[in-house]
């Protein structure tokens, strides 16, 4: 089945939008996620309302938000999806998808896209079989995109002839043919997608020490880190998993576990295999500062307070993102509790990372210890927002975007 592939819809203005609705419930029930890209024509024909109650996404139209100016990267969206099917697609926009004429967001979106592209005709008859109409979708053909044959009917001369878009059982069907099976070896989703990669993974907290018996620590349980573990190692990359203190336990044999404790620990085993790894994901939650002095026996209480010097720690982000040579990819985590991505896009430049993770304390129930979190993907040509999820399933979406990258 679609289960787990993430779909692009576009929706032009034909009369055959109405069945837009058809092909995303039988996409849905096939395990997809949906996200519609619809042309100002296409509106006037089925209501971005119906659409967003369908994927439970907000439907994208236009470049920018009406409300509040945000922008919609057509960018993100090629990056993000493993296919864009536009259903119907009316000879107009066959026209400017074999011309480049960009001027809505479904074609940019299209222009940017990085997935395999389906397309289902939907037109007059005549129309369909008119000279320009065939060379622009024979162009298109060259493209690489594939063309879902448009079902028969009766032109005007009373001859029989294609234009009317292929019914919507046939078109989910289609694509589940040809991304259902997990054979795909250019999926990023796929099982092989990954192999011959060399990994490091950072998990958990650091633990630094006060005194024997006593720490500065976080809540960190390091589920996310291992759930991307386990994910790349799905996928056939060598994973090297230097952990914190936690009590997890890895499952796959790709995974060679590194335990450590501090900062200072994780800084010497990180800065070590990066060199040899083809990418880098720091999910740690690393302790920032340190005590300067650690005592060597069990600090006695003596009055009413304790004072505890606190000294910076290594930035491991920093140095790797130093240290980072071309064709490296490393990936940072941000965990904020206010100005959430200012404070994220300010990291990404800062440590020299490809993309960063942003995840909120404002989100209850989605950082430390929890089962499920919710996420945005932040690189330097767009945002793209996750809706709350397993970690499991966070960590399959992570690893679709490191995949683009390597």
């Amino acid at each position: 089945m679609l289960k787990g592939k993430k779909i692009v819809l576009g929706i032009t203005g034909s009369i055959a939008a109405y069945k837009a609705c058809l092909i995303i419930r039988g996409l849905v029930k096939a395990g997809a996620e949906v996200q519609v890209v619809i042309t100002p024509a296409g509106k006037e024909f089925i209501t971005p309302i119906t659409l967003s109650a369908l994927t439970q996404k907000p439907v994208i139209s236009d470049f920018f938000s009406q409300r509040d100016g945000t922008w919609h990267s057509h960018v993100a969206l090629g990056l993000w999806a493993d296919a864009m099917l536009i259903a119907p697609c009316t000879a107009s926009t066959l026209g400017k998808m074999a011309n480049g004429i960009a001027d809505n967001m479904l074609i940019t979106t299209y222009l940017s896209m990085k997935a395999p592209v389906f397309i289902a005709p939907a037109m007059d008859l005549d129309m369909y079989q008119h000279p320009t109409t065939q060379q622009n979708m024979e162009r298109l053909r060259s493209f690489g995109n594939q063309i879902i044959e448009p079902a028969s009917g009766f032109l005007a001369s009373g001859l029989e002839g294609k234009g009317r878009m292929e019914e919507p059982e046939k078109i989910v069907d289609f694509l589940n043919e040809k991304l259902g099976n997990g054979e795909n070896e250019t999926s990023p989703t796929s099982h092989s997608s990954l192999s011959g990669k060399r990994i490091m993974i950072t998990a958990g907290p650091t633990y630094e020490k006060i005194d024997p018996v006593r720490f500065i620590g976080n809540y960190s349980s390091g589920k996310m880190g291992f759930a991307l573990a386990e994910e790349c190692a799905r996928r056939g990359a060598e994973v090297t998993l230097v952990a914190g203190p936690v009590a997890l336990k890895t499952e796959h044999s790709n995974i060679i576990r590194v335990n450590v404790e501090s900062c200072q620990e994780m800084y010497d085993a990180a800065t070590s295999a990066f060199p040899q790894q083809d990418a880098a994901i720091l999910c740690a939650a690393v302790a920032d500062f340190r005590p300067e002095h650690v005592a060597d026996q069990k600090i006695k209480r003596e009055g009413q307070t304790m004072d505890i010097h606190l000294v910076p720690n290594p930035d491991i982000a920093a140095e790797l993102g130093r240290m980072k040579r071309e064709g490296q990819v490393l990936v940072g985590f941000a965990l904020e509790t206010n100005d959430e991505e200012a404070n994220a896009h300010h990291k990404l430049e800062k440590k020299n990372l490809d993309f960063i993770v942003l995840n909120s304390l404002q989100n209850k129930g989605t950082c430390f210890r929890s089962d499920e979190n919710q996420i945005s993907i932040i690189s330097r040509t767009g945002q793209q927002d996750y809706e709350r999820k397993p970690k499991n399933e966070v960590a399959s979406d992570i690893i679709d975007q490191l995949a683009r990258f390597l």
